[in-house]
């Protein structure tokens, strides 16, 4: 495993984490605790030690399968989570942004994850009117100084949130989460320059853009089933990202490489990116990911 710097954070953490979306059910399985248990049990035996959940995934629901997952060993983990929603059913949330309903956020998933710090708290895609909010930046502010909260970060909602960015450090935060993959590349053009004259670290999710650069769909896979998020976006532009993967796989993947595993990599290649987070919806996808660590594209390119 590789690890890197946290941006300006005192943390080190793995390149290859583990995203847990999948464990509120909203991916078309629903996860037992054992399975839980077994696949963050193999990402600690393989050194990664970065895990991302949110409050909304079910109703604190993954929160909690994590949390007991890593009871025994809570202090090798950097824990990041969210806030700023209410889980009301699959695919359903309302949103909730005040200074009181944050912190009360923060208190139920402390007790979720069964811990008495997060590591990284981060504002979740919330639009710019709502992280306008002096109030709310102070009051987490607050947490941080009382021990609760380690390092505030801001999950932007769009590729191009320069604003929100640019303003990380005006709020405290000192972690940007966006959406970075080889069918998304919208963060190049200012998103992370700018963290990067922040010194914000950096965190890539969806870099395997909804599993379809997993290599495991072909052009005309359609998904179907409505617990998979993937059953809510229109389906052309599904088949017109396959289309592309396709192409990708043809021209860019090196002959003998996993797809998966090549997608990660690459998001890794600029330095400014610390680390991606892929969800795994078993031990053998998180194998496949991590095994992401032990490609190095920047060096590639430079031959």
């Amino acid at each position: 495993m590789r690890y890197r710097r946290l941006g300006r954070t005192e943390l080190t953490v793995s390149t290859i984490g583990v995203g847990t979306w999948q464990f509120g059910g909203e991916w078309g399985k629903d996860f037992s605790q054992g399975e839980v248990d077994a696949i963050l049990g193999r990402a600690h035996d393989l050194g990664i030690n970065l895990v991302d959940t949110a409050e909304c995934y079910g109703d604190h629901l993954s929160e909690e399968l994590v949390g007991k997952a890593i009871a025994r060993n809570r202090d090798k983990w950097v824990v990041a989570t969210k806030f700023g929603h209410r889980y009301h059913g699959l695919h359903e949330r309302t949103q909730e942004w005040s200074a009181q309903e944050v912190t009360e956020q923060l208190e139920r998933s402390l007790r979720a994850l069964g811990t008495d710090y997060i590591d990284v708290y981060q504002f979740h895609s919330g639009g710019d009117e709502v992280f306008d909010q002096d109030e709310l930046w102070e009051a987490l502010r607050g947490q941080v100084q009382a021990g609760k909260i380690r390092h505030l970060g801001i999950s932007i909602g769009s590729n191009a949130n320069v604003y929100q960015t640019d303003r990380a450090l005006e709020v405290g935060a000192s972690v940007i989460q966006l959406v970075y993959s080889r069918l998304d590349r919208e963060p190049e053009h200012e998103v992370l320059a700018s963290c990067e004259r922040q010194d914000l670290g950096v965190l890539a999710r969806e870099a395997l853009a909804g599993g379809l650069l997993s290599g495991k769909y072909a052009p005309g896979t359609r998904f179907t089933d409505p617990a998979d998020t993937r059953s809510r976006r229109p389906e052309e532009h599904i088949q017109q990202r396959l289309a592309e993967v396709e192409r990708i796989r043809r021209d860019d993947v090196p002959p003998g490489t996993n797809m998966a595993a090549w997608a990660l990599a690459w998001c890794l290649r600029p330095p400014v990116v610390t680390a991606v987070i892929p969800g795994s919806k078993s031990v053998e996808q998180l194998e496949s990911n991590a095994a992401a660590a032990d490609l190095d594209l920047a060096r590639d390119l430079r031959k």
